[in-house]
């Protein structure tokens, strides 16, 4: 395997890579000026587990990866390009997906089932194979260990930051790192949305194990996002685990325990930065709904007020229109009594039970200042609980998706 690396002299503990692992994010052409090609490597065999879009509509990166996972027990590598979507381009950008495997695989040592592959971006046209399999070559020279920053910043399309995130903790007397990073802004919807998410560790997780502790987190991290609705063609998270730190997560142990609320906390963290960055947004919101019948009733309920338009452009405009978000609930699909409704914004009550209304217009208005906004729903039916986190509609919404391209 290729194990040169460039040395760093500072490490941003935000960024900060797992044992074993090296990074590089480079402009090879596909955007005009960013960077646009990402590749993370491991120097250690690892397992490997991932969830995908659930879109009819697949594109070739996703369908390679897929089998990969399948076909294989061990992983080296992920290569990631941005600005082309590699989606809906047929037999050759199958092809092209497997050549971008192939070529990385070749130039790190390691056989082409044993690299995954991704790519965001636009939909319908061809990879530049030319520019994408020189920028493969160059970026080899670019791989470092110490933090992923660059690979953050090359999977980027619409964000207007990147996203990035590690943890070091303790499991059996040992250090313990997770890393990831995400990219996402728009088509940002539940049962994954148009973004990415890599994550590296260093704990020896083995194959089923890992699949089962990742579907766990992005059930409550990246699946309880809600941008526009839209769900992609693209979407997957990929998680790489390769034992360089010595310490073995094993089912149902308190390792487990402490390894997967780790992970929940990075996800979750990675998960608000994306709805933080949709496109025009300028408020961050979290729906909260408690007393439902069920958990999943409460998971609709708080999905279904996240995707409201009517609910997002009044919060927009910091009017706390409260009719707005009981509509919501009653078209989500779950029983409640309206009559039991209570509503809070920031933890101030702006209707109770009856359809009381506690604070005049002007006043409960005052509620949606500022750019962090907590919209929790009571509803007094059991003990069903849930949260997601969306954004804000803006004009700036309609003007980035009216004119897009990578």
């Amino acid at each position: 395997m290729f194990k040169e690396a460039i040395s760093k002299s500072t490490i941003d503990m935000k960024t900060k890579l797992p044992l074993g692992y090296k990074s590089a994010g480079i402009h090879c052409g596909i955007k005009k000026s960013r960077k646009d090609l990402a590749l993370i490597v491991s120097d250690y065999p690892a397992t490997a587990a991932g969830v995908f879009t659930l879109n009819k509509v697949q594109a070739a990166p996703v369908l390679l990866s897929k089998r990969h996972l399948k076909e294989c027990e061990n992983f080296y590598a992920i290569i990631v390009n941005s600005g082309n979507a590699n989606a809906c381009t047929g037999e050759r950008g199958y092809e092209d997906a497997e050549k971008m495997t192939k070529h990385t695989a070749d130039i790190i040592g390691v056989k082409k089932e044993q690299v995954l592959v991704a790519s965001t971006g636009v939909i319908g046209e061809p990879l530049p194979m030319e520019k994408i399999l020189n920028g493969i070559n160059t970026i080899k020279f670019h791989l470092a260990d110490g933090d992923v920053k660059d690979a953050a910043e090359a999977i980027m399309t619409t964000d207007t930051f990147y996203k990035a995130e590690s943890s070091t903790f303790i499991i059996d007397g040992k250090e313990v790192t997770i890393s990831g990073i995400a990219k996402g802004s728009g088509m940002i919807h539940p049962n994954m949305a148009t973004m990415l998410g890599f994550i590296t560790t260093d704990a020896a997780i083995e194959k089923e194990l890992l699949k089962q502790i990742l579907k766990n987190s992005v059930d409550k991290t990246f699946n309880r996002i809600v941008v526009d609705g839209d769900t992609s063609t693209n979407d997957m998270v990929l998680v790489l685990s390769n034992a360089a730190s010595g310490v073995v997560i094993t089912q149902g142990s308190d390792s487990q325990k402490t390894f997967e609320a780790e992970l929940y906390q990075l996800l979750k963290k990675l998960a608000i930065g994306i709805v933080r960055d949709g496109e025009g947004a300028t408020k961050l919101i979290e729906v909260i709904v408690e007393g439902a019948i069920s958990d999943q009733d409460a998971v609709k309920a708080a999905r279904t007020i996240a995707l409201s338009p009517l609910v997002k452009t009044a919060i927009h405009g910091e009017d706390a229109n409260w009719g707005r978000i009981i509509a919501a609930v009653g078209y989500s699909g779950i029983e409640f009594d309206p009559a039991k409704f209570e509503i809070f914004i920031n933890s101030i009550q702006i209707l109770q039970k009856n359809y009381i209304v506690t604070l005049p217009n002007a006043v409960a208005n005052q509620t949606l200042k500022g750019t962090n906004i907590q919209l929790k729903v009571k509803l007094n039916a059991g003990n069903g609980s849930a949260n997601c986190w969306t954004c804000d509609f803006s004009e700036d919404y309609v003007k980035i998706n009216g004119s897009y391209r990578s």
